[in-house]
């Protein structure tokens, strides 16, 4: 389940809620049918489709990587002001 950010929410420049506390980094905008690496989360098309056998450690360190890169929709939208 993917939840959006509303007015009421802290931070409205991330597109998905709770991202610290969020297992996957899926958005729910996949391009992996297109792409080798997803546009939206940053992971390659293995690491969506192998999400959930992956270890917590994998996982953080996938984390780890796509947030370091900070190219997805997920961290530019996120990097961006807010709008007033």
């Amino acid at each position: 389940m993917h939840a959006f950010m509303t007015e009421n929410n802290n931070s409205n420049s991330s597109l998905s809620v709770n991202d610290e506390n969020s297992d996957s980094p899926c958005i729910g905008i996949c391009s992996t049918l297109f792409d080798d690496v997803c546009q939206g989360c940053g992971r390659t098309a293995a690491e969506v489709y192998n999400w959930v056998f992956m270890t917590p450690e994998e996982k953080q360190a996938i984390w780890a990587r796509i947030t370091s890169e900070g190219t997805a929709m997920r961290f530019v939208r996120k990097n961006q002001p807010a709008k007033d």
